[in-house]
């Protein structure tokens, strides 16, 4: 095995690390823009009350 062919390995091992990453990070935003749709259409139903989702989660 020559220089080549372990920088060829190391490469492909750092690929799904990245990819997994940045799935991990569109999940967060997508779960934080789920969050703020959901509150929005939470205060379009009632509009005398304000709701914190915080309290609901937990």
């Amino acid at each position: 095995m020559d220089k080549s062919d372990l920088f060829a390995m190391l490469n492909i091992e750092e690929t799904p690390a990245k990819t997994k990453s940045k799935k991990r990070k569109w999940r967060e935003i997508e779960a934080l823009q789920d969050r703020f749709k959901l509150e929005k259409e939470l205060a379009e139903i009632d509009y005398g009350f304000e709701y914190e989702l915080e309290s609901m989660e937990r």
